[in-house]
């Protein structure tokens, strides 16, 4: 199935962001020490954690490729969900982590400016990242991947932080170290902002549910194909990619199984052209109106 094909293609996008982000927080966290830059090593602290939440998505995807089973009858699409609410936990201990060092650096007396070196660094770390966000990006709306995209907008997020970063460690260099610290508080305040945002779309999802406005867009869809009176129920809900769509609609009684079959598969062919990753149980009831 194309479904499955998209989702080996998306594992590319995220081991590139786990090379990048392996190599990144590696260097940042040594030039932090050596440089004695708290807001540093904090974005260096923020990358291991992107690390292990591109390999919950790596792990996710792989899962998701799994075909349908004797107790997964809609597949294991969800998979990549539950790594990413996971995924979502330790970043959100990171970020404490970060918070908490940060504010016993505001009680460290005069304080070491750092190094240039620093600043340089996490200049090109945002650069490097920011080119990673525009190949993952694409390659999310190439194969239509939830997952990828939110790997995505990940990147671009660590490239701001990084171009803080930098911002940060320069108006420390120029005699006001305690920007330094302050950039690092703020980090630890984005990471754990991005945690509660992956946990409250992953509780989301996994609870099914689902956006408002796509259910009345499916539903105002349905309503339009000829031979349907009243669009009767619609329900929704997201698997990865893959939305599964229940929708209830009446019929003129009179109307034979034909003739209801046909209409029932315009409304499909009309739904699909919203969102072509959809999978579709059109029920008919009869309109003695």
């Amino acid at each position: 199935m194309e479904i499955y094909s998209n989702l080996r293609q998306g594992e590319k996008g995220a081991w590139i962001s786990i090379g990048a982000y392996v190599i990144l927080s590696v260097l940042k966290l040594t030039i932090g020490f050596l440089g004695s830059s708290d807001a540093l090593k904090a974005d260096g602290l923020n990358n291991t954690t992107d690390i292990i939440a591109s390999i919950a998505v790596l792990i996710g995807l792989r899962i998701s490729q799994r075909p349908p089973d004797k107790n997964h009858r809609y597949g294991h699409l969800r998979s990549e969900t539950v790594a990413s609410l996971v995924a979502s936990f330790i970043m959100a201990m990171v970020g404490l982590h970060v918070l908490g060092d940060a504010i016993q650096s505001f009680w460290v007396p005069d304080k070491e400016a750092p190094s240039g070196l620093t600043a340089i660094v996490a200049f090109f770390s945002a650069i490097v990242m920011y080119f990673v966000y525009l190949y993952n990006i694409r390659l999310s709306k190439r194969i239509n991947s939830t997952a990828v995209k939110a790997a995505a907008y990940d990147n671009r997020s660590d490239a701001w932080v990084s171009i803080g970063t930098s911002i940060g460690i320069v108006g420390a260099i120029y005699g006001f170290p305690i920007i330094d610290t302050v950039t690092a508080f703020i980090i630890g305040v984005l990471i754990i902002k991005t945690a509660v945002d992956i946990f409250k779309d992953s509780v989301l999802t996994l609870t099914d549910g689902f956006d408002e406005e796509m259910l009345d867009t499916i539903s105002e869809t349905a309503d339009k194909v000829e031979g349907v009176t009243m669009v009767k129920d619609v329900k929704c809900r997201a698997h990865g990619s893959m939305i599964f769509v229940d929708l209830t609609v009446t019929m003129d009684h009179t109307l034979t199984v034909a003739e209801s079959h046909r209409i029932t598969e315009e409304i499909e062919d009309e739904i699909l052209k919203i969102n072509p990753h959809s999978f579709l149980q059109v029920h008919t009831e009869p309109d003695y109106m």
